[in-house]
């Protein structure tokens, strides 16, 4: 059975990064983005949906999202879904949540100096907040190819 399990969002922040680290020194933070949907109904009027997705980002990527995101910045996330189960301790009723594990992250929206939650100096953030991705392996049966000539068949 195959399966496939991606996700790009685009939203907002709903609230400033919480990022902590594990024991061994793993950065987490942990996020809310607020993804907006509008549409125009039958009756021509204008429609809009909000729908608030948790999202957990590890590593530096982590720390990055911890140093340069606040509140209300818009963020673009890539990464997978996963489900969270566990027995509620009050009710002890089984309980999940659905969220965001984040493979990549890319802040959006332009640089601001001097705003609020900025510091007054010092580097800019990043566009990407995430390591670039693993070159993928070469063809093994291409390794040994020479260069390609100007006479190309078609």
């Amino acid at each position: 059975m195959a399966s496939f399990n991606k996700v790009i969002l685009v939203g907002n922040l709903t609230r400033d990064p919480e990022l902590r680290y594990t024991p061994k020194g793993t950065a987490i933070a942990k996020v809310g983005l607020a993804v907006n949907r509008v549409w125009t109904n039958e009756a021509g009027e204008k429609k809009e949906e909000v729908t608030f997705v948790d999202v957990d980002i590890f590593g530096r990527t982590a720390e990055n999202v911890g140093q340069y995101m606040r509140k209300g910045k818009p963020m673009l996330v890539e990464g997978r879904l996963k489900l969270d189960q566990w027995d509620d301790k009050q009710t002890g009723q089984k309980r999940s949540r659905l969220g965001v594990v984040a493979e990549t992250v890319q802040f959006l929206g332009a640089a601001q100096g001097g705003g609020e939650g900025a510091p007054a100096s010092g580097p800019k953030p990043p566009r990407a907040a995430s390591a670039p991705a693993p070159a993928p392996e070469s063809d093994p049966g291409m390794g040994d190819a020479p260069p390609e000539s100007d006479d190309v068949p078609f």
